[in-house]
């Protein structure tokens, strides 16, 4: 497993990040998410009603993209394997809406679910064309 650099891990505190996954066409779609970091990796809680998660478990292919908020030439790709845990009690959902400020579960409908994404990281590209 790819390991994210010291240079660009500060980014793993960012607001959002792009995550990219293949569609049941082979194209990809791009959602911008919450998420947070645990262990070094980013994790994210998606509500089960979802494209993403359909896409993910047919797929776990996946690509995530953290911008620097205050550098438009440094950023970071992480490519790998999305790894789906259930989250029926909500306790990784409470985690990422206490970062956010918000309630996770006042999003979701009636009946609906949540799981963590974990990504995997197989390949990692710390960018920064400034410098």
């Amino acid at each position: 497993m790819a390991e994210i650099p010291e240079s660009h891990r500060d980014l793993l505190d960012a607001q959002t990040l792009s995550l990219a996954t293949i569609d049941p066409a082979g194209r990809p779609q791009v959602t911008t998410v919450w998420f947070l970091a645990e262990n070094g990796l980013p994790r994210i809680s998606l509500n089960t009603a979802r494209k993403k998660v359909r896409n993910l478990r047919r797929n776990p292919a996946c690509s995530a993209s953290i911008f620097d908020p205050n550098n438009a030439y440094r950023y970071l790709e992480i490519r790998g394997d999305a790894e789906i845990e259930p989250d029926d009690d909500y306790a990784f959902a409470d985690r990422l809406g206490a970062k956010y400020g918000a309630d996770v579960r006042a999003i979701d409908g009636p009946g609906e679910t949540r799981v963590v994404v974990t990504i995997r990281p197989m390949r990692i590209n710390a960018v920064n064309l400034g410098g």
